[in-house]
This record gives structure tokens, C-alpha cells and sequence, in this order.
């Protein structure tokens, strides 16, 4: 038996149906959702938009910043370098002679007087060699001394016609003959004393004196490079420091005009000031291949804090500036079109104002324009400000500007 084959009722069947209608009831439910989720979230901005506008700016944040108020002082014009300490003198005490050292009485590191024993050589030798030339100066006066009495008979009798010119001629240079050899003993007498003296060794001026580098019982010879010690003097004391060649008129000029120029040390960090002294002059010629000039100064170093070698930063004080407007360098900010500060005005908001900056001190800096002393300015939280910001003022001490007035 068969059964004709109806393509409809494939379309019919309720298993095919069902499929098709849950479909389109997820479908229906998710436009809801998302319709409900559009509305709720319009009245949420529209409503929170109508509450700001109508509080106003009173919700505007409030940034923390630390202000400071600027003020009226004295700023210093410096030229700076890095400078080294030399003494005034320094000298490595050698040996003139050869010979044993017998005592070595300076103790390392001491300041010692011009004169001060250092080292004494063995003396005898030198004393033995003086002995000799002395002796040898007695005899050939003693035979200078008999020749001229016998040259006197000589021409007595020459003029008399009882002896021959010839041995008058002869006793004169005989006693020429022995006037030379009494030179040159009194030379030797001479020579030997000064070395004898050089085994007493003594500092040839005031200073420190360094380690030693010979005991007693060494030998030491003129030709030794060592030396014995090293003396240098510290009081008083000199800097030596490079300044740009295009400082080199104005510093010439006050020095010219017998002006003072103050130089202050400080150590190398710049936070200590170590001395304080005086230009001495400048070098004759520049360096090329710095383009730098070398400048001198004294210190007194009364205290002994400066030391020969040692690097200091050296401060050459040009002018000073008084009665300047003066704020913390840290409250300058720069931008494409200068330099500006933040004020604080009185209802708590910062404004920008632009400045013509001048001399930096340290810490702090010249204003020339733009802000007038009493003037608030920020000095820190300022990377979050613009024109118009709430700000909330912490204060600091004061001394936080760096500079009283």
C-alpha cells in the first residue's frame, strides 16, 4: 500500500512551531529591558544635570596648595666655579747634604714656626772637614804674612843696589802667590761652615708640616726625590676657580677700581658655607679649551677648615640687590609663553600671573615684574591648578622663602 506524499504538512506540524515563538518572546522581553535601562538612566542624568545646575559651584573641588606670601629683600649677584685650595707656600724639605739623620724631632701634622728644627744630619764629618780648612787658612796666612815681610828687605835692598831686581820681582809674586791661596782657603772655611749647617734642618716658613718620610739612622743623600716631609702654608690660604671668560671685563674692572670683591667657600654640596675671603687677582690668559679664566682668592683660615687639594665651590659676590621683590624659586612655573606664578586672591581661587624672574639665590628669586611683596603665591600643588581653581591654603613657617626682609 502506498500514501501520496503531502509537502504541507511538514509546515504544519506543531514540533517545527513552537521553536519560533519562543524566539520571539526572548526577543520581546531584552527591547524591554533595554528600553526600561535607556529611560532610567536619562532621568538620572537629566535629574543629577538640573541638581548641579542648581547648586552651582559650590561643589567646584578645592585643590590643597601651600601659598606663601612674597616679600621685600636682598638678593646677591654671584659668579660661582669650582675651585681647589692651594697654600700660599709649599715646600718639600730636602737634604743639602749626605749623611746619617740622628733625630727627627717634628711631630707629623704639626703647625711649625719658621726656624723649627726638623731633621739634624750627623754633624762630625762636617765639622772635621771644617777643622781642616781652617787649619790649612792659618798656615798659608802664616806664609802670605812672612812673604811680605821678606818682600819689604827685598826692596830695601833693591834700592840699595845689593840684590837683583829679578828676586824682588820673584818675592812680589810670591806673595800674590799666597794672597791667592788665603782666598781660597777662607773659601773652603766658608763652604765647610754652610754645610755644617745644613745638618741642622729648619722650616723655611710657618705651616703644617706632613708625614715624614725618613727615621732616624737613615741615610739621606742630595740626590733623593722623596724629600723628608712636605710643609705648606695654611694661614693664610688661596682658591683657585674658573668664571666664563664673558665675566672676565666686569670682575677686571672692580679690581681696577680698587673695589673689595667678597669670595665665600662652600663645600660640595652647597649647603655649607666653609670661609670667607677676598678676590687676589686673575690669571693672564684663558683657557681655550674651557673658555674659562682662573681667579685667586685669600682666605685667612683662621680656623683651619680649608685644606690644601681640596675642592670647594667657590662664590664670587658682583652686587647686590636691595630692597627686590623676593618669592621661593619653587613657586615659578614655566610654560611655551614665559614665566608665570598662581596667586591666591581673597575668595580662595588662584589666578595666573606672568613674571619677569631676576637673580637666583639659592632657594629663592627676584621678581622684577608681576608680583608685589604681601602677594600669596603657590608654591607647592601647583601641577593640578588652572585660571580660577578653589584652592584650600596650608601655610608653612616663616622662614620657608629662604630670605627674611
Amino acid at each position: 500500500m502506498s500514501f501520496p506524499l503531502n509537502t504541507g504538512d511538514k509546515q504544519k506540524c506543531p514540533a517545527t512551531k513552537a521553536p519560533a515563538g519562543r524566539r520571539s518572546l526572548r526577543i520581546g522581553v531584552i527591547a524591554a529591558l533595554l528600553l526600561a535601562l535607556g529611560v532610567y538612566s536619562g532621568y538620572m542624568f537629566i535629574g543629577n544635570g538640573t541638581r548641579a545646575g542648581a547648586q552651582g559651584p559650590a561643589f567646584q573641588p578645592k585643590f590643597p596648595v601651600v601659598a606663601i606670601a612674597a616679600k621685600q629683600g636682598d638678593v646677591h649677584a654671584y659668579i660661582t666655579g669650582l675651585g681647589t685650595v692651594t697654600a700660599l707656600y709649599t715646600a718639600t724639605v730636602h737634604s743639602q747634604v749626605d749623611g746619617q739623620v740622628m733625630q727627627v724631632p717634628f711631630k707629623e701634622g704639626d703647625v711649625v714656626k719658621k726656624g723649627t728644627l726638623l731633621v739634624e744630619i750627623d754633624p762630625r764629618p762636617f765639622e772635621a772637614t771644617l777643622l781642616q780648612a781652617e787649619g790649612q787658612l792659618a798656615r798659608d796666612k802664616a806664609l802670605l804674612e812672612n812673604a811680605r815681610i821678606d818682600l819689604k828687605r827685598y826692596e830695601a835692598l833693591a834700592a840699595q843696589d845689593s840684590i837683583a831686581l829679578q828676586q824682588r820681582d820673584t818675592q812680589v809674586y810670591l806673595v800674590h802667590q799666597y794672597e791667592g791661596a788665603v782666598k781660597l782657603d777662607e773659601g773652603l772655611v766658608q763652604s765647610a761652615k754652610i754645610n755644617l749647617g745644613f745638618t741642622h734642618i729648619t722650616s723655611p716658613f710657618t705651616g703644617r708640616i706632613g708625614l715624614r718620610f725618613v727615621d732616624p739612622g737613615n741615610i739621606v743623600h742630595t740626590t733623593d726625590t722623596t724629600g723628608i716631609a712636605v710643609i705648606t702654608q695654611e694661614q693664610p690660604i688661596t682658591v683657585i676657580f674658573p668664571i666664563p671668560q664673558d665675566s672676565l671685563l666686569s670682575v677686571l674692572k672692580k679690581l681696577k677700581s680698587g673695589e673689595s670683591l667678597q669670595v665665600e667657600a662652600f663645600d660640595r654640596g652647597q649647603k655649607q658655607k666653609i670661609a670667607a675671603g677676598k678676590l687676589l687677582t686673575a690669571d693672564n690668559q684663558v683657557d681655550t679649551t674651557t673658555g674659562t679664566i682662573r681667579l685667586k682668592a685669600v682666605f685667612t683660615n683662621e680656623d683651619g677648615a680649608l685644606f690644601p687639594n681640596q675642592f670647594v665651590n667657590a662664590s664670587l659676590l658682583m652686587e647686590t640687590m636691595r630692597g627686590v621683590t623676593v618669592v621661593p624659586s619653587a613657586a615659578i612655573q614655566r610654560s611655551s609663553r614665559g614665566t608665570y606664578v598662581y596667586l591666591v586672591k581673597e575668595d580662595q581661587t588662584v589666578t595666573v600671573r606672568w613674571v619677569k624672574i631676576g637673580i637666583y639665590e639659592g632657594d629663592i628669586v627676584s621678581i622684577e615684574e608681576g608680583v608685589s611683596p604681601i602677594d600669596l603665591v603657590v608654591v607647592e600643588g601647583a601641577e593640578r591648578l588652572k585660571e580660577g581653581s578653589k584652592v584650600e591654603v596650608q601655610t608653612q613657617g616663616p622662614d620657608s622663602s629662604g630670605k627674611g626682609n
